[in-house]
């Protein structure tokens, strides 16, 4: 089955709130290997994502702690004062370790 969906690939620093609670909808508990897709890029470097969907997008977010930290403490009115598109809302937790 062949969608006509465009594709978008994801880094953390250009997560939207939107796209984000996308994925907390749809990986409530969190995301495990099993909904891991990997690829190569056009640099032939291996990128591993998950997937979400809109009504017209596939979004591929790229894995990282920094997003799975960010999806665990996920809370909806964090991000009110933001428009649903802006990349700069999301931002890296504070207590993450490197």
């Amino acid at each position: 089955m062949k969608d006509n969906l465009k594709r978008v690939i994801v880094d953390f620093k250009k997560l939207t709130p939107e796209i984000l609670a996308l994925l907390v909808e749809k990986y409530p508990d969190g995301y495990d290997d099993i909904h891991i897709i990997e690829f190569k890029n056009a640099k032939n470097e291996l990128i591993q994502a998950v997937e979400v969907t809109t009504e017209d997008t596939k979004y591929l977010v790229k894995v990282s702690s920094t997003l799975a930290v960010t999806m665990e403490n996920y809370d909806e009115d964090d991000y009110d004062d933001f428009d649903e598109d802006d990349p700069e809302a999301v931002q890296p937790p504070n207590d993450l370790e490197n």
